[in-house]
């Protein structure tokens, strides 16, 4: 999955607007306009598609979690130079305030299975001895879980 891919399945599981988009990364002090967003959520095969950058994607979801959670008190976290699978499940978990095991319940939803351990090693630091890169297709069916609890079983058109 590209990053580019990621902000369009955020966007469209939570129905965001282009001004609610430019609020969000406004709450994460990074200032864009409409044509920026516009350019990220275009297909791939578009001539005037433009790849988010990973720090743009992380201001994003630290935006997302200031507005579904209220900002924090003090300095406001700096977001990530390089995003990686468990940076952006562990935001969103964050953000929607979700417990692991109803993360694990998203990523079951579907046919694939998963255990609370091999969970959990997604949320360890890098270096751990128990961590564990998260795969795009966790991600996928993470994604795809959430879709269909806030939006039903429906299909993007």
């Amino acid at each position: 999955m590209t990053k580019n891919d990621i902000l369009r399945r955020i966007r469209y599981i939570f129905n965001i607007s282009d001004d609610n988009m430019i609020k969000i990364f406004g709450l994460a002090n990074l200032n864009v306009n409409r044509a920026q967003i516009s350019d990220w959520l275009k297909k791939d095969e578009d001539s005037t598609f433009v790849q988010i950058e990973d720090i743009e994607l992380a201001s994003f979801l630290n935006g997302f979690i200031n507005m579904k959670r209220g900002k924090r008190e003090g300095e406001q976290p700096k977001p990530e130079n390089r995003l990686n699978n468990n940076i952006i499940m562990n935001k969103l978990k964050i953000a929607l305030s979700l417990q692991s095991d109803e993360v694990l319940a998203l990523i079951n939803n579907s046919e694939f299975n998963m255990s609370s351990h091999e969970l959990s090693a997604f949320f360890r630091k890098k270096g751990h001895r128990h961590y564990r890169e998260c795969q795009n297709q966790v991600l996928r069916y993470f994604l795809t879980g959430l879709q269909d609890k806030h939006r039903g079983s429906e299909t993007e058109v």
